[in-house]
Parts: structure tokens; sequence; C-alpha cells
């Protein structure tokens, strides 16, 4: 497991960290298509958190795009480097995410997150701060719409609805198993939108939520219990 070292100067303030989040959301990338789904390599990543010891884990793992086969993995622990404030949790995760891909042993390829990308108010959830950090293409698959509104997609897999702020489709709603509440798929960075549902439903052939996101997870969780003993 790698310790994750706080990059120098990063925010310590709500005020420092929408600077950052103001200076950095203009170099998103939206008009790249991203690797089609079911080529070369997809890796989750994920954090899981241990309040008592303030400290924060990340797993990145990384699958074969076409067998779902997983091809590596890595995990990073470190001290929780912000304070928890809605809007600004990228900024508690990116160093212990980037620490997880740093120590992967070959290139992750596309990178999902469990989260959002444009699909925040601010336009610039975890997946599109890493993939700009990173230069990654990035894609964010949420459990819940946030603060956004929509309509119920069909109740058939592969319906989708938008996920809309007024009338600004930040991401979509995907009903990735027949009859089972949608996730939310946003766009991080040089990936479209199309494109992220796509993988996204190359993603679940079994599940409601990726097999990228269920791995990073299963993973982060058995780290964190190995680095709190």
């Amino acid at each position: 497991m790698k310790t994750v070292r706080v990059p120098a100067g990063w925010p310590a303030t709500e005020e420092q960290a929408r600077a950052a989040q103001d200076e950095l959301r203009g170099l998103v990338v939206l008009d790249e298509p991203g690797p089609p789904p079911g080529t070369g390599t997809v890796t989750g990543v994920d954090v899981a958190y241990d309040d008592e010891r303030d400290l924060v884990v990340a797993a990145a793992v990384v699958l074969d795009s076409a067998s779902l086969r997983v091809v590596a993995e890595a995990t990073a622990a470190g001290p929780v480097p912000f304070p928890y404030v809605p809007g600004l949790l990228a900024f508690r995760e990116i160093p212990a995410v980037l620490a997880a891909l740093d120590a992967l042993p070959c290139p992750p390829g596309l990178v999902v997150c469990d989260g959002y990308g444009l699909a925040h108010p601010r336009r610039f959830g975890l997946a599109a701060h890493l993939g700009v950090l990173t230069g990654l293409a990035t894609i964010g698959v949420a459990k819940n719409p946030f603060t956004f509104a929509y309509q119920e997609p069909g109740a058939r897999r592969g319906s989708a609805s938008p996920l809309l702020a007024d009338t600004e489709e930040v991401g979509r709603a995907l009903r990735t198993r027949d009859g089972v509440k949608p996730v939310f798929v946003s766009v991080g960075h040089r990936v479209s939108l199309d494109n992220a549902c796509a993988h996204t439903l190359a993603l679940t052939p079994a599940y409601r939520l990726p097999e990228t996101t269920r791995r990073a997870d299963s993973l982060c969780r058995r780290a964190l219990r190995e680095a709190s003993l």
C-alpha cells in the first residue's frame, strides 16, 4: 500500500478550494469522444474513510475492457487532507486517488469514478477534477442524482433520460438493469456523454453498478481494514 503525500499548496480552506475549482474548470475537455467501449483497459477508483484515525484509503482496479478481468490493482493511504464540505469532496479524495493510480504497474485507460463529473453544482466534480489533473479520460457514475432533476427512464436496460440543471443536460439517468433504479452518468474529461453511457452499460453485465466501481469499493474497504490494524 502506497503512502499518500498531500501535494504542496493543496487547498486548506473553502475559499482556496473554490478558487482552485474556478481555475481548473476551464481546462475540462468536452470535444473528444474517448476510447471505444470494449477496447484497452478501464480503471475503477474509490475511497474509504476511518474517521477515528483521520485516515483515507483509495483503491484503483484495472480491468480488461473486453473480458472485465482484473489486470492490476493498487491502494494508497494517508491523512484526510480537507474537511467535509458538500461540493468540495474531491479535495478530500484526490491525493489518495492520485497515489493509487501512480502505484499501478500499467496505464489505467479510461477511469471510472464513483461520483460526479459535470453533474456537480460548480460543474467540476471528482471525475472532472481528476481528469484535468492527470490528463486521463474520465467519467463519473453515481448512485444518486445529487441536486439535479430527471424523468424516470424506461424500465428496460439501456433506457436513459437527461439529468438536468434547469434546461442544461449535465448527465444522464441510465438504466443498467431491467426494472432497477438507474445510475447517474456524467462526463469527466475527454469523453462524450454518449460514450460514457456506452462504457457504463459495457461495465454492468450483471449488476446495477459498474464492475470497476464494485471491484474498487471492495478493495478499498479491505485495504482500510488492513491499514487500521
